[in-house]
């Protein structure tokens, strides 16, 4: 990947062109989260509030300082349904940004040509009081589940380790952007950080 420099002022990659590079992740704290929720173009989307006996782990987002964050990832870790640990990662991004395929485990920036939108949606989730669908994304690694949609215009992926946790999403989670939480952000419990932010 190239820098911006004199013949472009954009970050390039020799197979997709222009592309918005992943910032470093740091370990989860509400000030961690406030930087990247000042910082972002696009929904900063955490479950909120938090299902009982979990914490937020780990934020992530792509984007520079010219163009702000043009995807972000929320990741959030706590018992899974069936019992043992479960993880959850949320991205909100732009169409062709590609962080979300990346968590997925799967190849092609967008989940549209691996979901079946012509059947019902596998789940349903409350994103900012809006009603949102959410289908199963084909082509993941076994080890996880993948849900997609639209939201604000933008993809929303929604990925659980182990697959098994995946259930969560048919509890019709509520999904808050945290840029118009307020002071909400600081009543955020915070765990160690998740190694699947990291990617």
């Amino acid at each position: 990947m190239r820098a911006p420099g004199l013949f472009s002022d954009t970050w390039q990659c020799a197979v997709h062109g222009t592309v918005h590079p992943l910032q470093p992740v740091v370990p989860p704290s509400v000030e961690a989260l406030g930087v990247v929720v000042h910082r972002s173009q696009v929904p900063v989307w955490m479950p909120w509030p938090l299902p009982l006996g979990w914490l937020f782990t780990g934020v992530a987002y792509a984007g520079d300082d010219r163009s702000g964050g043009r995807a972000t990832a929320v990741a959030c870790s706590g018992p899974g349904p069936l019992g043992g640990p479960g993880e959850l990662l949320l991205i909100a991004e732009e169409l062709g940004v590609g962080l979300g395929a990346r968590y997925a485990g799967m190849d092609g920036p967008d989940p549209g040509p691996h979901m079946c939108v012509d059947k019902p949606p596998q789940a349903k989730v409350l994103a900012a009081g809006r009603p949102t669908p959410l289908w199963h994304v084909d082509g993941a690694p076994p080890d996880r589940a993948v849900f997609a949609g639209e939201a604000r215009g933008l993809w929303l992926w929604a990925i659980a380790w182990p697959e098994q946790s995946g259930m969560l999403m048919y509890d019709e989670l509520v999904l808050t952007d945290l840029r118009e939480a307020g002071a909400e952000v600081d009543l955020v419990p915070c765990g160690a950080l998740s190694p699947r932010i990291l990617g």
